[in-house]
């Protein structure tokens, strides 16, 4: 009895010695060595995990950053919203690369169908949620694609960059925004968008992305884009385009002069950050010059009595 519980526990022992040993075999050959800059990258990064990157996480963009200043020698693609140009200037450093600077973006609610301008005719009682509300109905203000105002894009931000006001019933944006991208992909009606900040933070654009034609968007939002162009042709860089009577400002083109948002005549174009415009004064116009009378033209002409009367000197 004694033999057999010992020939067992050898036999077990063996097996699991040999097993051992092609493990091991088995790993040294399959060995995988990451790059020590993954470490170090990753590392630099702020940690938020936020995926505004493109990538699932910091790690993964670590990699990422390593394999392609490997392969391609450049960054150029590549960019941590959250840690900025400085954050992306460290990982250049760490892996021998220039990396351009970027300008900073941040997101915009382009909707401006606030309770006043765009009143409820139905009151929605449902799930508060802005996606499932998406697969229901249009909207309280009946436009179908305006905020449905439910907060899906304050939940996902983890930065505590946007909230709801709940006098306008918008979801509002301040400048804790790191453009992670979160809010954009939670929106089912695509009302927000990434983009560039400007100078001191400020950005014009079209807040409202209704296709429909003008009488239709503005029976449902007193300050719809009604598609009239006329931002279009007063626009001396070429920055608006008009596409499905809906007009949209490229952030890339636009100097800021905001010609357009003084001829817009329902208040869609949207400028954030600026001082309040002076008022124009009116140019005076120069007084025009007296046109005389034929008879005090004729007067002024015949010599005065007392020139006539006057003696003549010897």
């Amino acid at each position: 009895m004694d033999n057999i519980i010992i020939i067992a526990v050898a036999a077990l022992g063996g097996l699991g010695l040999v097993a051992a040993i092609v493990l091991y075999f088995i790993a040294s050959k399959f060995k995988v060595i990451e790059d020590p800059k993954i470490d170090l990258v990753e590392e630099s990064l702020p940690s938020a995990n936020c995926g505004g990157c493109g990538y699932p996480g910091c790690r993964a963009f670590a990699e990422a950053t390593v394999k392609q200043a490997k392969d391609e020698r450049h960054l150029e693609g590549l960019n941590c919203p959250v840690g900025g140009n400085d954050v992306m200037q460290t990982v250049g450093k760490i892996l021998g690369l220039e990396v351009e600077q970027q300008a900073p973006l941040i997101a915009v609610v382009r909707c401006n169908g606030s309770k006043a301008n765009s009143p409820a005719k139905i009151n929605y009682e449902g799930a508060t949620s802005c996606t499932f509300a998406h697969a229901l109905y249009a909207g309280e203000g009946g436009c179908p694609h305006g905020c449905l105002g439910l907060g899906d894009c304050v939940v996902v931000c983890e930065f505590d960059a946007i909230h709801m006001n709940d006098e306008l019933g918008l979801p509002i944006v301040n400048d804790k925004c790191t453009a992670c991208n979160a809010c954009v992909e939670a929106c089912p009606r695509d009302i927000i968008e990434l983009r560039k900040k400007g100078p001191k933070g400020r950005r014009v654009f079209v807040s409202c992305i209704n296709e429909e034609k003008g009488g239709i968007a503005k029976k449902n939002c007193e300050v719809a884009c009604i598609g009239c162009s006329k931002c279009v042709k007063v626009c001396p860089h070429d920055a608006i385009t008009m596409d499905n009577f809906l007009a949209y400002i490229d952030f890339e083109k636009c100097k800021l002069c905001r010609d357009c948002v003084e001829v817009c005549p329902t208040n869609a174009i949207h400028e954030v950050n600026f001082k309040p415009r002076k008022p124009k004064v009116p140019k005076e116009e120069k007084p025009k010059p007296k046109e005389a009378s034929v008879v005090e033209t004729i007067a002024e002409a015949a010599p005065s009595k007392e020139n006539k009367e006057a003696p003549k000197e010897n």
